[in-house]
This record gives C-alpha cells, structure tokens and sequence, in this order.
C-alpha cells in the first residue's frame, strides 16, 4: 500500500531528475528549493522539513552542475567562451590603436558625462500660491 508519504518522495525524486535534466514540466526550471517544490507539486515546507534527505540530495546535485541544468551546460560553456573573446578583444594592441587621438587612459571608462554633475537642476513645478492667508482674520 502506497502512502502520502511514498508517493511524495516518488513526485520529489521525479521533480529533481527533471530539473537537472533541464525538462522542468510545472516550474520555471530554476534550480532552487522553491521550484523543486512547484515541480514536485508539493509546499515548500514538506522539502525543507519532512523530506530534507531529498533536498539535502537536490542541492548537492546542483552543486555538482554548478546550479546549471546539464542541458543548458553547453550554452553555459559557449558563454564564458564568448566572454573570453570580448575581454580579449577590448585589450589587444590593435583595438587600443584604433583611436590614436584618445588617450588611453580614458578608453576604459565610461562616457565623461556618466559622472558629471548636473549644471541645470531641473525646476519643480511651480504650484499656484495657497491663499490660506486670505481666510484667517476676523471674517474678512
């Protein structure tokens, strides 16, 4: 006889295989407890406080991915290839000689005025004066 309790573990066991596979059904697909617990269709406390084995099991799964979906472990890699590229290419020789006229100490920062105070405030709306003046006194 199957119990709640069996067939929450067996609903937790599938959620987590299908995260970590990348083929999320109910969730987002987020590695995280919360989504775990959407995809298994369960509360969130059940994993945190009746199934902690599973969740304990969960994050270090996760860990060993380095929280990226084994599916989306190749994008991940192409990634941090292209980010190589781009860093590599903003300090080569030939993209610093590019603009002999700038100095190179500016072509790292950002845009001049990025920093720059503001000369001209922009003015609030000028509000109509109040007249509560008029109303005070002796009934005038």
């Amino acid at each position: 006889m199957a119990t709640d309790h069996d067939d929450e573990r067996d609903a937790i066991t599938a959620a987590i295989q299908r995260l970590l596979d990348g083929r999320p059904t109910r969730s987002t697909g987020a590695l995280t407890t919360l989504q775990l617990a959407v995809e298994a269709d369960v509360k969130r406390w059940v994993l945190t406080h009746k199934h902690v084995d599973l969740k304990d099991e969960f994050v270090r799964r996760k860990s060993e991915a380095n929280g990226i979906p084994p599916a989306l472990q190749h994008l991940h890699a192409r990634a941090i290839d292209a980010e190589a590229v781009v860093h590599c290419g903003r300090t080569t020789a030939g993209f610093a000689s590019a603009s002999p006229s700038m100095p190179r100490s500016s072509m790292n920062s950002g845009p001049s005025w990025a920093g720059a105070r503001q000369q001209h405030p922009v003015q609030s709306r000028t509000e109509p004066p109040h007249q509560h003046h008029l109303m005070r006194g002796n009934g005038r």
